[in-house]
């Protein structure tokens, strides 16, 4: 284990975190990618995608829990929702981390693969301001709905460490007729539920490297704090375009790397 790889976790964690807080979005959906090909572009280190996928379930539990704080005081956060769609979330990923042990990293690398490719295009559709008055313990939806979903993008979410934000915004917004600021903080808290037991079913089946974990956390926390006071002043529109697209190519690639076998 090299110190220099060590250092490149925690500045991975610091721009990761960065870009979390600064869209709203899971941090997995950049850290993965980040985790993938940083290290072996500057000569570090290479990291498996089962290695990536355990301690991205690590980071995304701290970023979502410092989010999701935030935003509990605000009074952003439905409880419906947490009980709904977080309990079938956090079942999903519990389910998934543990039989992630024994899948191939191709096949995990191939589930993110098609998830990045879903999300860049989510990340083109605007979001609806709507119901902005509606209290968090006042929103209705469909609950067998809501849970169906949520359990599939929990299994899915727990095989690849990314508990699924970027799929639970346009899910809740689109689907389920959500308003958009309970969706933004709920979509933490649910996330967190996930997190926890897909980080615990990751740590059971002895797949995290905890000084890889460690070292993304310490980045992860300021790097969201800061992204997420940036978000205040700046119009992210252009920027969560320019992403979109970057999460597009990054998945493609990942494509082309599975099916050339390079």
């Amino acid at each position: 284990m090299s110190w220099s790889l060590l250092v490149t976790l925690l500045g991975l964690g610091l721009g990761g975190g960065f870009l979390s807080g600064l869209l709203g979005l899971g941090g997995a959906i950049f850290m993965i990618p980040l985790l993938l090909y940083v290290p072996p572009l500057l000569g570090v280190g290479l990291l498996t995608m089962k290695e990536v996928a355990a301690v991205s379930m690590v980071q995304v539990l701290s970023a979502s829990l410092t989010g999701v704080l935030v935003h509990n005081k605000n009074k952003f956060v439905s409880k419906q929702l947490l009980i709904v769609m977080g309990v079938m979330n956090a079942i999903g990923n519990l389910a998934g981390s543990l039989y992630s042990k024994n899948t191939k990293s191709s096949l995990l690398l191939a589930i993110f693969a098609t998830l990045a490719v879903i999300a860049a295009v989510v990340m083109f559709i605007p979001r609806r301001d709507q119901g902005a008055d509606v209290a968090p313990e006042n929103v209705k939806f469909n609950k067998p709905l809501a849970a169906a979903v949520s359990l599939a993008i929990g299994c899915f979410g727990g095989m690849v460490g990314a508990p699924g934000a970027f799929l639970y915004i346009p899910v809740m917004i689109y689907l389920l007729g959500i308003p958009t600021r309970i969706v933004i903080g709920s979509t933490l808290g649910i996330v967190l539920l996930g997190a926890i037991t897909g980080t615990i079913g990751k740590m059971v089946t002895g797949q995290i490297i905890w000084p890889y974990a460690i070292a993304l956390v310490i980045g992860t926390i300021p790097g969201a704090q800061i992204g997420s006071r940036v978000s205040k002043k700046v119009n992210t529109k252009h920027l969560r375009l320019a992403i979109a697209v970057i999460i597009a190519v990054t998945g493609l690639r990942m494509w082309y790397q599975i099916i050339s076998g390079h």
